[in-house]
């Protein structure tokens, strides 16, 4: 260790950043003060000390809520790292047998988690024990910071932001109907008669924009957009499916989770000779540096989930 370059470093720049980050996890001073044990005065009092050390705001406080100002976010974003790898290192150096350890929260997208992860994540418990584990299920990623988050995993292309991102898989889009349906309307020719042969289509919001996806088919580099006019929308895939295999109309759906309900032929693939529309799945994590061991653990875990799924690739029955 070159111990010239940590001349201007003691152990008084640590003080208050432990509970800067409980703050952060808890969303609020009450809250980190139950977590560590200390009077909400004494949590108050260890970060006036350290915005007073650093020259900055950490916070914006009101009687009712608590959110980082844009220098604590980036002192988040560079701080916890950091400190995850100082934890990792020294429970390395004392020869503990589970460096991967600590609680983790993990934002995860609910058909994600409801299809694939929840069913495995007793494995990766078994493997780490000294790992607690939160997932929270929910249909938008909100601020990863704000909340706590270790990790995200959310089906989308990721908005520019100083998350990294990582690719987890792309999965087909697929117009899909009951056979009820198709044998009282008739079976598509084209992804133009959805709009224009009188079908019913179900609409399912977007969480981020709040208005329903546009109907997108794919064939190689051709691409075709629909404008649909569905009187039915929701923003639940269990309801769009429900209201799908009833034979209420058509609908376009991740092949992800749905693959058992066209191998039985509740479901059918309108447009097979369109296959190429896709949907990606993401990680999002807050820094691309030193992430703690418990973090890279439960990633390389999905990653192998996903790897497991994607091959073979899954590609549309021959016509």
């Amino acid at each position: 260790m070159r111990l010239a370059h940590m001349a201007g470093f003691n152990e008084r720049n640590l003080d208050g950043m432990g509970v800067f980050i409980a703050i952060v996890e808890a969303g609020s001073f009450v809250g980190a003060g139950e977590a560590l044990g200390m009077s909400q005065p004494g949590v108050s009092r260890a970060v006036a000390r350290l915005e007073s050390r650093l020259g900055i705001r950490l916070f914006d406080r009101t009687t009712r809520s608590v959110s980082l100002t844009d220098d604590g976010r980036r002192f988040y974003d560079d701080v916890v790292p950091l400190l995850g790898g100082l934890e990792e290192a020294t429970t390395l150096a004392s020869g503990g047998a589970n460096a991967v350890q600590g609680r983790m929260r993990v934002n995860v997208d609910p058909l994600f988690s409801r299809t694939l992860l929840g069913a495995q994540v007793p494995t990766f418990l078994d493997t780490y024990p000294a790992v607690e584990l939160e997932l929270v299920a929910r249909d938008q990623l909100g601020d990863m910071v704000a909340e706590g988050f270790d990790l995200a995993i959310r089906f989308g292309e990721p908005r520019v932001s100083s998350l990294a991102a990582r690719k987890l898989l792309d999965t087909r889009i697929l117009t899909v109907a009951a056979p009820d349906y198709l044998s009282r309307k008739g079976r598509p020719a084209t992804p133009a008669d959805v709009a224009t042969g009188g079908h019913t289509c179900i609409e399912f919001r977007d969480p981020i924009t709040a208005r329903p996806f546009s109907w997108s088919f794919q064939q190689e580099r051709r691409v075709v957009e629909i404008q649909t006019h569905g009187r039915l929308t929701v923003n639940d895939v269990g309801t769009m499916q429900s209201a799908c295999l009833a034979g209420y109309g058509m609908a376009q759906m991740m092949a992800f989770g749905i693959e058992p309900l066209l191998a039985d032929g509740s479901l059918i693939d309108v447009f097979p000779d369109w296959p190429d529309e896709r949907f990606p799945l993401y990680a999002l994590h807050p820094s691309r540096r030193h992430l703690p061991a418990r973090t890279r653990a439960f990633l390389d875990f999905v990653v192998e989930l996903t790897n497991r799924w994607s091959a073979p690739i899954r590609r549309p029955p021959a016509s």
